[in-house]
């Protein structure tokens, strides 16, 4: 478990991070959101130790990090990828992580295995691909058999077939009841693998909620609805107390309703549908919607109206 109790980070003037309270839980993967700037790298390294907070305070299974004995058998990370010395081979690298925290030198190999470079074992990292690098650095978090993990983008440079190996690990982590702390840019991906969300915007916390309820409240839902008794069908969603607006193509958008309430109500009028479906906006819009304010950086195109910041899309990428 990972706690944060008023957790702030001052650089000169500059506050990185505000206040920060929040707790990552065992048994599932907690995933790390927030736009460029928001504080999400500075709050990982004061986990670690590698930063020291202002004020407020971070706790490891209930101790400071420099508390931990042989800290790789207590929490496992990937911050940088390419933190290693390119001389060595990846055997040799992990060698010197695992001597240096009392772990087995049976272990390496292990986890070489694990996450498919035992080929490439006696290669030297500094010819190593990003994905490649990614996945030593997955090996040294997973090195001392940690429970807890801590992942910054750990899908940068991986193929398809190692998003999806990755996506299934942190879960596979989570189920065996270990704390997975992830942070990631990939909307799409966090969604596939994040059961629940902080999220946090100039330092501060937005969000510390399950991905159901924050897609739900940051987000509108309606019902998709398509028929060619039109106007009839407004008039018996209007007599049921829903709103309906028409959104082109003959296309009416219900809210406030369930897709099986207006296919009830259609049955019962005799309407006729010819589309008829729930519709819920992704973890991006969602996350857009809630983090609009919280952008530091601004870009807009020279022919949009719009001032910077109008649009949830503006200038946002990877914190």
């Amino acid at each position: 478990m990972i706690e944060l109790e008023g957790l702030t980070k001052r650089y000169g003037e500059k506050v990185a991070v505000n206040n920060l309270s929040f707790t990552v839980r065992p048994g599932i993967v907690t995933g790390f959101l927030g736009p460029n700037g928001a504080g999400k790298s500075t709050t990982m390294r004061m986990i670690l130790g590698l930063d020291h907070p202002t004020a407020g305070d971070v706790r490891i299974d209930g101790k400071h990090y420099q508390q931990l004995k042989d800290p790789l058998t207590y929490i496992g990370a990937l911050l940088e990828a390419k933190a290693w010395h390119g001389g060595r081979t990846a055997y040799n690298h992990l060698l010197c992580l695992a001597q240096s925290n009392g772990i087995p030198r049976s272990r390496v190999r292990e986890v070489l295995e694990t996450v498919g470079l035992t080929a490439v074992a006696k290669k030297k990292t500094k010819g190593f691909s990003m994905g490649m690098g990614q996945r030593l650095g997955i090996a040294a978090a997973l090195l001392g058999d940690p429970r807890i993990l801590m992942f910054d983008e750990p899908v940068n440079g991986l193929d398809p077939e190692g998003i999806h190996w990755i996506r299934t690990l942190m879960k596979s982590l989570a189920a065996q009841g270990r704390t997975v702390f992830v942070s990631s840019h990939l909307m799409s991906e966090m969604a596939l693998t994040a059961d629940h969300l902080v999220v946090i915007g100039q330092g501060r916390l937005l969000a510390d909620t399950s991905m159901a309820d924050f897609i739900a409240r940051n987000s509108r839902s309606y019902v998709r609805v398509r028929s060619p008794q039109r106007e009839r069908l407004l008039d018996v969603l209007h007599q049921a107390g829903l709103v309906a607006v028409e959104s082109g193509d003959g296309v009416l958008e219900v809210d406030g309703g369930k897709a099986e309430h207006v296919g009830e109500l259609a049955a019962q009028h005799g309407i006729t549908l010819h589309e008829l479906s729930p519709q819920q906006a992704s973890l991006e819009e969602a996350f857009m919607r809630l983090t609009a304010e919280s952008v530091e950086y601004h870009a807009h195109s020279e022919t949009s109206p719009e001032p910077p910041g109008q649009r949830w899309g503006d200038g946002w990428k990877r914190g």
